[in-house]
C-alpha cells in the first residue's frame, strides 16, 4: 500500500528532521506515530503527501512514487490520501455541509465549488457520511458554531468524502477532552474498518494509541526506535522513545472503557441543506 525507503529530511537551517525511514502500511492498517515533540512525527505525515518536501528516498504509494510526480499528477495523487489536521482547517463562514463538500474540489475544479454547483452524488454523499459521523442535526450550522468534537468530525466527513485510500491524520485529539478524544479515535477506527483504509496517525497520547491502533511507531530525533504491536510498549521501551519518566507507575494496560455510542439520525427529516435548498445541485 505505502511503503518509504531510506526518507531523509533535512530544512534550510540545516535540522534534519528524518533520518533513513523505512516503513511498509498495508491496505486496512491503522498505525500511530507516538513520540516527543520535535521528533518527526508531523513532519514524517507531510513527506507521504509532499506538503513537506523530503530531502532524499522514496515513497511509493499502491506502486507510484511520490517523490517523481509533477505538479498535476500530485494533485490527482493527493485525491487518494484524505488530510486531517490538528486545527481542523474548517472554513468558519460556511456551513458544515459546504466544509465537507469542499472535500470534492480535487474532483469538481474551483469554479464549480465557488459556484456551489457539486454534483447530486457527491451532495448525497456528504448526507451519508454526516449521518455517520453524528452531525445530521448540524448540517446548516456555520464551522464557527461547532464545538472542537464536532470540527473534527466534519474534518473526517471531510476527508472521506474524498473517497481516499489511505488517511493522513495529524494529531486528532490534541484539542479535544478525554471523552471526545476517546470518541473520535473511536469514530476513525471503525471508518477504516468499514472501507478498508490505511492509515497513520500522529498522537501524543500514548494510552489511545495502544487502544485504537494495530500498530505503533516511535520516534525519536527524527529516527524509528521502535516497531511493533501495541501490547509491546512497555517502560523500557517508552524511555527509549521519550527519555526518563516513571513509566512503571502507567503499567497494567489500558482499562477498557464502556463504549460511548455515537449518535446516528438515519430518520432525519429536518431542514435540508442550504445547498440544497438554493438549488445548488446541478
Amino acid at each position: 500500500m505505502l511503503t518509504l525507503a531510506q526518507v531523509n529530511k533535512r530544512y534550510p537551517t540545516g535540522d534534519l528532521a528524518l533520518t533513513d525511514i523505512d516503513l511498509t502500511l498495508p491496505a486496512g492498517q491503522v498505525m500511530a506515530l507516538i513520540g516527543p515533540s520535535g521528533a518527526g512525527k508531523s513532519t514524517l505525515i507531510r513527506c507521504v503527501n509532499r506538503l513537506v518536501e523530503p530531502s532524499s528516498g522514496s515513497i511509493r504509494l499502491e506502486g507510484s512514487e511520490l517523490t517523481d510526480l509533477s505538479p498535476r499528477q500530485l494533485r490527482s495523487a493527493r485525491r487518494t490520501m484524505g488530510m486531517i489536521f490538528q486545527e481542523y482547517a474548517l472554513v468558519d463562514r460556511l456551513t458544515v455541509m459546504e466544509n465537507v463538500l469542499s472535500g470534492r474540489l480535487g474532483y469538481v475544479g474551483f469554479w464549480r465549488s465557488f459556484m456551489r454547483r457539486y454534483p447530486a452524488d457527491d451532495v448525497a454523499e456528504a448526507f451519508r457520511l454526516l449521518e455517520r459521523v453524528g452531525l445530521s442535526h448540524a448540517i446548516d450550522k456555520r464551522a464557527d458554531a461547532l464545538s472542537g468534537g464536532q470540527r473534527q468530525r466534519v474534518g473526517i466527513a471531510r476527508a472521506l468524502i474524498q473517497r481516499p485510500r489511505l488517511l493522513l491524520i495529524d494529531e486528532p485529539t490534541a484539542s479535544l477532552d478525554p471523552k471526545t478524544s476517546r470518541q473520535i479515535m473511536r469514530l476513525i477506527r471503525e471508518l477504516c474498518a468499514e472501507r478498508h483504509l490505511a492509515a497513520i496517525i500522529n498522537i501524543h497520547d500514548v494510552a489511545l494509541a495502544q487502544q485504537f491502533a494495530d500498530r505503533i511507531v516511535g520516534l525519536r530525533a527524527g529516527r524509528i526506535v521502535f516497531d511493533g504491536k501495541p501490547n509491546a510498549l512497555d517502560a523500557t521501551t517508552l524511555t527509549t522513545i521519550y527519555g526518563e519518566e516513571e513509566w512503571n507507575k502507567q503499567e497494567g494496560g489500558i482499562q477498557a472503557e464502556s463504549a460511548v455510542e455515537i449518535p446516528t439520525y438515519s430518520n432525519w427529516t429536518g431542514p435540508q441543506s442550504t445547498l440544497a435548498a438554493a438549488g445548488a445541485v446541478r
